[in-house]
């Protein structure tokens, strides 16, 4: 009896796992969808640039640059911005391949399985939330410094302020009615939102050259001195801390990734809008720092309202004026950006059934998820009522370094994933007809086939031997060779991320060690980049996959591998309440994913767009998907795990290009 109980124990496991890994599989149109496709590469760019350019050059950079980094703020900028292109060009590799609304959480659910996939989409939601609330908390603020407090004393008097550690100081109703005002605004459809966005965005962009001209021309090489303190006042430290609280401005080029779905070229406007915004904005970021810290010394740089001051002390009232306003037009583009984000990431989430369905309706009008933007309005609202701004800015940043960890870490494992595992690939047999048409119907196949089935072509052949070891590594074979292609090179990078947040750690806790050269500290962090150092070149030692792919991100393994270091790196040095609250949150999610979404998941379901082209008798052999085997087949229908995994029995694995590329001629002549 104990055994039965622990066979059927085993069997419920068994199962609870393989729901929490099976993977999306890529649909066969990627470009069809309910949103509607009318953005071009220029609206786009200028979604990226709005969503980034707001708070982070209006706020954050007097504050970095005074109590900080000093001038060497621009050297916080260009470690940030390097940071993020990592980043970026993994999310613009993506979003060429799987142009849908998700981002993040799509290419981990294609790439990593299920459950990592909802966990990264349970963090984007609250990323966007956090992001619309903080950016609606300094509009509210910036609005409340050109007033003089007003709005603040007046709000004081009337409620008396709130007292409670963690919250703000009293209720920011203004905050509060922005996110609900501009949630509203998005209602009215993403190319009316992309007109209204890119308009703010000129102004902003327009303010900015204004203040790099006019800081450039009043600028006074004494400020960089070493009688106001030099250029790094507080030394490479202060650098390094204060990019990663300039990383907080660059927040914002995923909502290109998320746009994908509503671009009307996406495998084209994706990564070029990426690569053009994120380039534009650290251009920006370091020229108007530079100009900052040039007009006026650090010592008496406003962090509230570092640009309108400084030009107030030069007696330039005019440009304060024009300053203020790029800065309002800035931060609602910021925040525009993330209750643009938002809703759709919700979308992707529920049309997979892991969030409620109700979340996966789109209205027939506008094409906008209307229920989501409706949530997500109110949230951030309630957020941005009673929260700090620094509370909020803190809690964002490690869900938004974990969604770049895992993004990195997915375009190293689809690279070199075979393309029969990221998806089905639909094949138009030959239509029976005439013999006359069967020329034109061959033509028809070969158009519509992923690729060329009569012979071993080059994509063939990099198809095939996506995953496995490249031949001049051929002497790996017996250690590496024996399993399922990609297999290893997924297990490399898990290990990889594991080792790479121990060397951060060990960086943090045994810095002074290791600087002073002692031996069990320099022991252990050799083994530790030694063993890091062997994952990424077991990974390097297998072929890629690249077919089909418009924009490749260089140096796979090593610029992603670089990319999920450097996140860990900051990821790390955040505080351990922030770590609470993201595993609290984690746990909130859980919840959520074990009682609906592992029940109501679409990839749960037996289906398959093939099924349209077999025909009734055909589908009444064999269930589709069910890994019974047909008569001839194995005896019982029993499957090893190997084939239950992978679909294929090793004996096929083990068969040539050549034998492979004949089967499946065959099979479609």
């Amino acid at each position: 009896m104990p055994s039965s109980r622990r066979a059927i124990l085993k069997h419920i496991l068994s199962g609870i796992c393989t729901k929490m890994n099976r993977t999306k599989s890529v649909p066969t149109d990627v470009m069809e969808t309910p949103l509607n496709r009318c953005l071009n590469t220029f609206d786009i760019a200028l979604l990226g640039i709005g969503h980034m350019v707001g708070a982070g050059i209006y706020v954050l950079t007097g504050t970095v640059a005074k109590e900080m980094a000093g001038p060497g703020i621009i050297l916080s900028f260009v470690l940030a911005g390097f940071i993020s292109m990592l980043a970026a060009l993994c999310y613009a590799e993506f979003g060429t391949r799987v142009p849908k609304a998700g981002s993040a959480y799509v290419y981990t659910y294609i790439s990593m399985g299920e459950f990592w996939a909802f966990v990264i989409g349970w963090n984007i939601l609250l990323e966007h939330m956090l992001g619309a609330a903080s950016v609606a908390r300094a509009w509210s603020g910036y609005v409340d410094s050109m007033l003089g407090g007003w709005i603040g004393n007046t709000t004081l008097m009337l409620t008396g302020g709130i007292h409670e550690p963690g919250l703000a100081q009293y209720p920011d109703i203004l905050a509060f009615l922005v996110c609900i005002v501009y949630a509203a605004a998005l209602a009215g459809g993403v190319k009316a939102t992309a007109m209204f966005n890119s308009l703010l965005t000129l102004v902003n962009i327009a303010v900015m050259v204004l203040v790099i001209s006019v800081g450039f021309w009043y600028a006074d090489t004494k400020n960089w001195s070493e009688a106001e303190g030099g250029f790094l006042p507080y030394g490479i430290g202060g650098v390094i801390a204060g990019a990663a609280t300039c990383f907080y401005a660059f927040v914002g080029f995923d909502s290109i990734a998320t746009s994908g779905e509503e671009a009307k070229n996406p495998s084209v406007s994706i990564p070029l809008a990426t690569v053009v915004s994120l380039f534009v904005v650290t251009v920006g970021y370091i020229l108007v720092s530079a100009a900052l810290t040039l007009m006026i010394p650090i010592s008496e740089i406003n962090p509230a309202a570092s640009l309108p001051e400084a030009f107030g002390q030069l007696n330039l009232s005019w440009a304060k004026y024009l300053i203020s306003i790029g800065a309002l037009c800035g931060m609602t583009t910021t925040l525009l950006g993330s209750l643009f984000a938002l809703p759709r990431c919700m979308y992707a989430m529920a049309s997979d059934g892991l969030l409620f369905s109700c979340f996966g309706k789109i209205n027939p009008t506008t094409q906008v998820p209307l229920l989501n933007l409706m949530v997500s309005g109110v949230l951030s609202a309630c957020l941005a009522l009673v929260f700090d701004l620094a509370k909020l800015v803190e809690f964002m940043s490690i869900g938004t370094l974990l969604a770049y960890t895992i993004v990195s870490a997915s375009v190293i494992i689809l690279r070199y994933r075979p393309m029969e595992r990221i998806h089905t690939t639909i094949r138009v047999p030959a239509v029976a007809g005439s013999p006359d048409d069967d020329d034109d119907d061959d033509e028809d196949v070969a158009s519509q086939s992923s690729m060329d089935t009569s012979s071993p072509t080059s994509e063939m052949i990099e198809e095939v031997l996506a995953g496995r070891l490249k031949a001049q590594f051929r002497c790996l074979e017996p250690l590496l060779g024996r399993f399922e292609p990609g297999s290893v090179v997924s297990v490399a990078v898990m290990l990889f991320i594991f080792l790479s947040f121990a060397i951060c750690v060990e960086l943090k806790v045994s810095w002074t060690q290791l600087y002073t050269g002692t031996w069990w500290a320099l022991l252990i962090y050799g083994f530790i980049i030694f063993a890091a150092s062997t994952c990424v070149a077991v990974i390097a030692v297998h072929n890629q996959n690249t077919r089909g792919m418009i924009f490749k991100v260089p140096l796979v393994p090593f610029v992603p591998a670089l990319g999920i270091f450097c996140n860990i790196l900051l990821m790390v040095h955040l505080d351990a309440v922030t770590w609470v609250r993201f595993f609290v949150w984690v746990c909130i999610g859980m919840v959520v994913y074990f009682l609906y979404g592992i029940r109501n998941s679409k990839e749960g379901e037996i289906c398959s767009s093939y099924s349209i082209l077999m025909t009734t008798s055909e589908a009444g052999k064999v269930p589709w998907g069910s890994f019974k085997a047909p008569s001839g087949g194995k005896k019982g229908g029993k499957h090893t795990i190997f084939e239950r995994f992978t679909g294929r029995s090793k004996a096929e694995d083990k068969k040539s290009i050549v034998e492979e590329s004949e089967n499946e001629t065959s099979g479609y002549s």
